[in-house]
């Protein structure tokens, strides 16, 4: 078992720290932030980040809602499940597992890149029953071609590597290969948040948990589906997101029939975490 990130040393300061709670559901320990009043946001982020992804925006969506969010299986201070459960179904399952738990039922579910494909599987499965659903700069498109068969198989062998995953954590906590990193989504993040990602990507657990994930992701069988999400759905796009090309955006909104797409133009994949006054603003749009 790969060592995750402590609680007592990289969560020292982690941003709204106050907010944070762990729950333990069958052995597995969750780290769940909430933050606010009023109507249930389900928040959930995308490959590779944790809750500090969306701690910009939370206290701007609190002043209205109930803002819950929380590390995804495998990610930050959540407990890494077996390996089937970190595949897009047996996430949602886990999840769904957790809001349970929590005993609340989200008005809407708001899913970053990755997170948004977890969030349609929620709606879709009929685990969640939300009423609104929005997805920001959504990694609904699986890769074509070769690297469709390729690429899951190179995460598999590096999940299963010790040696790999030792190695691409003490790379990974190095903020200036993080900001390299960074360059690649279109978004310009400050040294706070390039500093988090550091912490994160400095601990083998996070690494082995992220890489297992994508070890395990398939679209293909998800999109088909996507015409069946029926209610109110908004699909808000970076105009500068350099990871999913906002086309894929355009391309599934045309698929889901009871939907809208709100552009923001100048900003990229991480457009809630370098503008998230403009995002939150969408976000209350897409709501009301």
């Amino acid at each position: 078992m790969y060592s995750k990130p402590k609680w007592s040393r990289e969560g020292a300061d982690w941003p709204h720290r106050a907010f944070s709670q762990f729950i333990v559901i069958e052995g597995m320990k969750w780290h769940v932030q909430t933050l606010g009043t009023g109507p249930a946001l389900l928040l959930l982020h995308g490959t590779g980040a944790a809750s500090h992804s969306w701690h910009k925006i939370m206290p701007l969506l609190a002043q209205h809602y109930t803002v819950i969010v929380p590390d995804l299986p495998g990610h930050g201070f959540t407990d890494t499940p077996k390996g089937s459960d970190l595949s897009l179904p047996g996430m949602a399952a886990l999840i769904g597992a957790l809001i349970q738990k929590l005993g609340i039922n989200p008005f809407a579910i708001i899913g970053h890149s990755a997170g948004a494909a977890i969030a349609a599987e929620l709606i879709l499965s009929d685990i969640v029953k939300a009423e609104r659903f929005i997805a920001l700069n959504g990694a609904f498109k699986p890769f074509d071609g070769l690297a469709a068969h390729i690429f899951p198989v190179i995460a598999k062998l590096i999940a299963l590597n010790p040696v790999t995953i030792f190695a691409l954590a003490t790379g990974g906590g190095d903020v200036g290969r993080i900001a390299k990193l960074m360059e690649g989504t279109g978004s310009k993040l400050d040294a706070r948040t390039l500093e988090l990602y550091a912490r994160l990507f400095g601990s083998p657990g996070h690494v082995a948990g992220v890489m297992g994930m994508m070890a395990r992701w398939e679209l293909s069988k998800l999109v088909p589906r996507l015409p069946k999400l029926t209610i109110p759905t908004t699909f808000i796009v970076a105009t500068g997101d350099l990871m999913v090309v906002p086309k894929v955006s355009a391309d599934v909104a045309h698929l889901v029939p009871n939907s809208k797409l709100i552009e923001l133009a100048g900003l990229g994949h991480l457009a809630h975490e370098e503008a998230p006054d403009i995002v939150a603003q969408a976000i209350e749009t897409a709501l009301a």
